[in-house]
């Protein structure tokens, strides 16, 4: 159901050194960390396999995070996998139809993945994406 989800923490390290811990039992380990300034960076939590769903853990605003994001107050982010690119552009059209708003029009991100990201009425950024070579 989901490919990954994303939270802002007050104190990244500390968050990032608790799940580390409370996910090594299920064989979740973190498989990245990006600073990109003393008070912005994020972790990624994963089993390493390829492709596999993943856990974001950021501080400050990682360029993914809308404007403002705080911890204990931020939107969460999203993604839901898509079974094909016409799924992910369709999710894109029907949800600015209806009230949401533009946070990143469908393309490629990080091949081989094709994504789009919008801001639900509640300011959540909520993502549909596949991987190249998913089939409807």
């Amino acid at each position: 159901m989901f490919d990954h989800i994303g939270i802002v923490a007050k104190d990244l390290k500390a968050s990032a050194r608790l799940y580390a811990y409370m996910l090594a039992p299920l064989g979740i380990r973190i498989v990245e960390k990006h600073r990109l300034a003393a008070d912005s960076g994020w972790v990624v939590l994963s089993t390493g396999k390829p492709q596999s769903p993943f856990f974001v853990i950021g501080e400050g605003r990682p360029t993914f995070w809308p404007e403002n994001a705080t911890a204990a107050s931020s939107p969460l982010h999203l993604c839901f996998r898509a079974p094909s690119r016409e799924a992910v552009d369709l999710f894109y059209e029907a949800g600015l139809k209806h009230g949401a708003r533009d946070n990143g029009a469908p393309g490629i991100r990080r091949e081989p993945f094709y994504c789009a990201f919008l801001i639900d009425l509640d300011g959540n950024n909520v993502e549909a994406g596949c991987y190249l070579g998913d089939q409807a």
